[in-house]
């Protein structure tokens, strides 16, 4: 163990722990804060180091396929059978993003251990509140059922049914679908509305352009269209019971803004791609977004009524019990009873793509519950405005969620500076796959059609333009 004049009984220190420092600037108060406590630095280095690995996945990605490709050739030229290649596999592994913050959050455990033992280190980690990513793995997999997502379908048409092919459901999975995340909650809205673009817009083969201005603002309007209701979107999740806020007030101040940003977005996108989205109209949509083990002749629009109100019932109980992880984990152990003795209904339930995602997500509250001794006085420190644009900024690096939850740990923080804040986290939602928690489930449903990965560069790009009209609805309006 490092010896060092202050080494902190528990981890992170609490923030009412440092003396009062009001007199000292931003910089001078953050120094003297690692003075107190070393440890403050080395997390948000690990932490900053893993942000670099998820914009460098990508790269991992791309080397990992050379390397299996020399690793073939070599094989060919030896007159053997291809065999995978551990190296690529291993490099595989480093650039799959739902993996990254789990990585180093070992390195996180192995540098705390040494700094303040086990002790300390274990009562971190089991202190930890993992409900959010226990309920995202449960929620996904409900979501991205046969029977859930073809009555999603069936409903979505009969809207796009208005408007024709391809543009239209373009248009009716990213405007309704995102603000169906103010009640099935944001990460359902996200599984459903990436399975059902897979199927009507990313398999129809669009440019690279269109397919990362789609993500981009689906990205964005889920995050935006979770503020309807106090209940759906974790950001909101944080604040709503501590600062009071109900339906009528996410309403008045959020759900009317946040709707007319997502349908101004979405049409501009639409106007500006429009020639390309009337030229995938005429190509038909992949048969069928499923692949059931035993269908007995079924068609994916024979799964009967009692077996679809049934799986909305187990996402009903788990959107009431979201903060019981017990009450939703033992509903998803029945449901998974239910989906076996239905199975001529089902799809292969494939809980690879839900266990990344809340695997990632847990590393991301790892690393995030150690950063509130910069990002809290940070926010403590801003005018409305400059709060505003740093909870954007900052939610592009950390999960939004996590930005208004410690914004409640902030002291007399006035109605404006709390609502600022708060449409500082959701606006910057979809900058990055790690802004907000949805963003894993669509990233991991959506990559197959990004070749060796998404680029976050590009994705960043995509968000760039709804990013900055729900800035204008939130700010201007």
């Amino acid at each position: 163990m490092i010896s060092a004049p202050e080494v902190a009984s528990s981890l992170p220190r609490a923030l009412s722990s440092y003396p009062d420092q009001s007199g000292l600037s931003i910089v001078e108060l953050l120094i003297e804060r690692v003075r107190i406590e070393p440890f403050n630095a080395i997390a948000t280095l690990i932490f900053a180091l893993a942000i670099a690995h998820t914009f460098a996945a990508v790269r991992f990605s791309r080397h990992a396929s050379r390397v299996q490709q020399a690793h073939d050739e070599r094989l060919r030229a030896a007159g053997k059978p291809s065999t995978p290649s551990v190296a690529a596999e291993l490099l595989h592994f480093l650039g799959e993003i739902e993996a990254v913050f789990g990585l180093w959050a070992v390195v996180l455990v192995a540098a705390m251990v040494a700094y303040a033992g086990w002790e300390t280190s274990t009562h971190y980690f089991n202190d930890i509140t993992y409900t959010e990513p226990l309920f995202v793995v449960v929620i996904m997999a409900l979501a991205s059922t046969r029977p859930i997502v073809t009555f999603a379908e069936q409903s979505l048409r009969l809207i796009a049914n208005f408007g024709g092919a391809t543009p239209a459901w373009w248009l009716t999975i990213l405007i309704v679908g995102p603000l169906l995340g103010s009640f099935i909650t944001e990460p359902g809205a996200m599984t459903i509305c990436a399975l059902l673009l897979a199927r009507q817009f990313y398999d129809l083969g669009p440019s690279l352009k269109l397919k990362y201005a789609t993500l981009g603002l689906l990205f964005v309007n889920v995050s935006i269209g979770g503020t309807l209701t106090h209940f759906a979107a974790p950001p909101v999740l944080m604040v709503a019971r501590p600062w009071g806020w109900d339906l009528s007030f996410m309403l008045g101040h959020f759900g009317w803004r946040a709707a007319l940003a997502i349908v101004v977005s979405t049409i501009a996108y639409w106007l500006i791609f429009r020639k390309e989205l009337s030229s995938l109209a005429g190509q038909a949509a992949a048969p069928d977004l499923f692949e059931p083990e035993e269908t007995d002749g079924l068609s994916s629009s024979s799964v009967p009524p009692w077996v679809t109100a049934t799986h909305i019932g187990f996402m009903a109980w788990t959107v009431l019990t979201a903060h019981y992880p017990g009450l939703f984990v033992g509903g998803f152990m029945i449901f998974l009873g239910f989906a076996n003795a239905t199975a001529p209904y089902q799809s292969r339930i494939d809980l690879k793509p839900p266990l990344l995602v809340g695997f990632f997500l847990a590393g991301l509250v790892i690393h995030g519950g150690l950063q509130g001794w910069w990002i809290a006085p940070v926010l403590g420190r801003l005018a409305e405005v400059p709060l505003f644009i740093a909870a954007t900024v900052l939610t592009a690096f950390n999960d939004n969620a996590m930005i208004t939850l410690l914004a409640t740990l902030v002291p007399n923080l006035s109605e404006s500076m709390k609502i600022a804040v708060v449409e500082g986290a959701v606006t910057g939602g979809g900058l990055t796959v790690i802004a907000n928690a949805p963003n894993p489930a669509g990233q991991a449903l959506l990559s197959r059609f990004f070749g060796d990965g998404i680029s976050p560069v590009s994705l960043l790009l995509g968000a760039l333009g709804p990013t900055l009209v729900a800035v204008a609805a939130f700010r201007l309006l």
